[in-house]
């Protein structure tokens, strides 16, 4: 099994950081991922589902994403999901957001990668820490740019 736990201090209002996790900006920070469909429920609801599919390469992945955890307050916000890849690997991120000042904002990203299958759990001994090390902060970074972004964005525009 991989678990991760990395946090980032992005520059930005908690609002803005969490609009990039609504359904219709989940491509900016997830560019692999080519779409995202709910199918059940609503969008920021326990229990909702949406199809979504994956481009590695030349592989395409589809796969059911269900919400687990969601919670929506002004100074904390949450949300956990998880899901199947392949049949191989059962996947569990969260993503935890902190309002530290108007215009600062914690996000913390949790994971866990644990095998659903034998080959899943070989395939996991093979990938090294340091790898996924990499894509953990490779995304943390990517968020941050764009909420950097986003909120320099609405302020050009008052």
């Amino acid at each position: 099994m991989i678990t991760w736990s990395e946090e980032i201090t992005i520059d930005a209002n908690i609002e803005t950081v969490w609009e990039l996790f609504k359904d219709k900006n989940i491509t900016r920070i997830m560019p692999q991922v080519e779409e995202h469909a709910l199918i059940e429920k609503e969008e920021n609801e326990v229990g909702a589902r949406h199809r979504q599919t994956y481009r590695e390469g030349k592989r395409t992945e589809t796969y059911i994403v269900t919400t687990t955890a969601c919670e929506d307050r002004e100074e904390h916000k949450l949300k956990e999901v998880t899901f199947t890849v392949g049949r191989a690997f059962d996947i569990k991120t969260s993503y935890t957001f902190q309002k530290l000042t108007e215009n600062r904002t914690r996000l913390i990203y949790e994971g866990t990668n644990e095998g659903a299958s034998v080959l899943g759990k070989i395939m996991l001994k093979i990938v090294r820490d340091k790898s996924n090390r990499k894509v953990v902060h490779d995304f943390l970074e990517r968020v941050r740019e764009e909420a950097e972004q986003e909120e320099e964005n609405v302020r050009s525009e008052s």
